[in-house]
């Protein structure tokens, strides 16, 4: 049974619309998960969210989130700049952080382990097999593990 709350906010780093949009319908395909969704399309937009700055300022709209799921490869500050980030500051360290990711490159995945990412998942192309992925995903992060809530204040 996969546990879902509005207590565990998920925050998506992806600059691909499509690919975005795929990750939210997967997530929310058989209606059991009702956890807030933010999105994020830049690593410099997404370390503006975690730590609550410019137009994040608002702890009501930019809550702290209880897993992220982050794409490596965009423009400017890229998914593995974001992940060190995250992994280096005291305040955003326990938030786990799911590389999710079309890159299969041996480099990026010691690289990503290496920086603290909770586990690397290769985008499967298909439609199906990506639905597939996400669903165990789902089951893993959110019913057997157990997430730091999320906190809208106190980081």
């Amino acid at each position: 049974m996969i546990k879902t709350s509005a207590d565990y906010p998920i925050l998506i780093i992806e600059d691909s619309d499509d690919d975005f949009e795929a990750t939210e319908r997967a997530l929310k395909r058989d209606g059991a998960l009702i956890n807030p969704i933010y999105r994020c399309d830049s690593g410099e937009d997404a370390l503006d969210f975690l730590l609550q700055q410019g137009p994040y300022s608002d702890p009501l709209t930019a809550p702290r989130p209880s897993i992220i799921l982050m794409d490596l490869n965009m423009p400017g500050l890229d998914g593995r700049e974001v992940l060190a980030r995250i992994k280096s500051d005291e305040r955003l360290l326990d938030i786990p952080v799911v590389v999710l990711t079309t890159s299969n490159d041996s480099f990026d995945i010691k690289a990503c382990y290496q920086a603290g990412a909770n586990s690397y998942v290769a985008k499967p192309v298909e439609m199906d097999e990506f639905i597939l992925a996400i669903k165990r995903l789902k089951e893993y992060w959110f019913g057997i593990s157990i997430l730091p809530k999320g906190k809208t204040d106190g980081r």
